[in-house]
């Protein structure tokens, strides 16, 4: 098992935080002795299995054009596992001792049941993204704030539903929404549309908000499944979407 196979893009690995990335590279250091049998852990080792410039293109590793910044990240990766006490010396080396194992905990934690959630969460590709949730949505998800990001995904609609609608700083919340959608008079409607249509596009909103951003906003919502949080922020996307087509035709609503 190699790096590369527990996060697939290089970055999502450098957007992680040391103490982030360092866990998800535990299972890659747990079988680091089948991987490479005449090897010993050691960083050099380690960062030779990530990026090689002597690996072929496509061998397992990520590509060499961004070996300087997935090196950076790795290192302190490497660092705070080690500071964590994860990823200790081996022992039976003379000094200086650069070989290292894991620490019963981080053998633990390698090891855990449910590593598919813990370790591999779903990717959202970051270019597919509106650019007003494309940097701290991205990184939230990737960082396994799976709540945070969704938050941060619809406030970014409720946002954009508000200044598309010419309405203040004063309105907000799940009314503002269905007010800025009314099939009748709503600033974002589209009157070319069947009637039934634009009620459909008002509860379509109105439903999204109050469903995922107005509980978020008033107590803690558990939401730790990442292919639920990926589907709700793929839902703002298309409602981030869908408001800049109405920005841009509204001067003839």
């Amino acid at each position: 098992m190699k790096l590369i196979d527990l996060i697939p893009d290089a970055d999502v690995l450098y957007a992680l935080q040391p103490e982030e990335l360092g866990l998800r590279m535990l299972p890659a250091l747990a079988n680091w002795g089948e991987d490479f049998r005449m090897q010993q852990l050691t960083l050099d080792a380690f960062l030779e299995s990530v990026a090689s410039r002597n690996a072929p293109e496509g061998g397992g590793q990520y590509p060499l054009r961004q070996r300087r910044y997935i090196e950076q990240a790795v290192r302190e990766a490497w660092a705070w596992l080690e500071g964590a006490a994860l990823l200790i010396k081996a022992s039976g080396f003379m000094e200086p001792n650069a070989v290292r194992m894991l620490s019963r905990r981080a053998g633990q934690l390698a090891s855990e049941p449910d590593a598919g959630k813990v370790f591999a969460s779903r990717r959202i590709a970051k270019d597919t993204l509106h650019s007003s949730i494309r940097e701290d949505v991205w990184a939230l998800y990737h960082r396994g704030k799976y709540d945070t990001a969704v938050f941060e995904a619809m406030k970014a609609v409720e946002i954009a539903v508000r200044a598309a609608a010419g309405f203040t700083d004063g309105d907000y919340g799940t009314d503002m929404v269905g007010r800025a959608f009314n099939e009748n008079n709503g600033p974002l409607r589209d009157p070319a549309s069947q009637p039934a249509e634009r009620i459909a596009l008002r509860n379509l909103f109105v439903g999204a908000h109050g469903s995922y951003k107005n509980p978020h906003s008033h107590r803690n919502v558990a939401l730790d499944n990442p292919d639920e949080a990926a589907e709700i922020i793929m839902l703002a996307n298309h409602l981030l979407r869908i408001i800049d087509s109405r920005r841009s035709s509204s001067g003839s609503a």
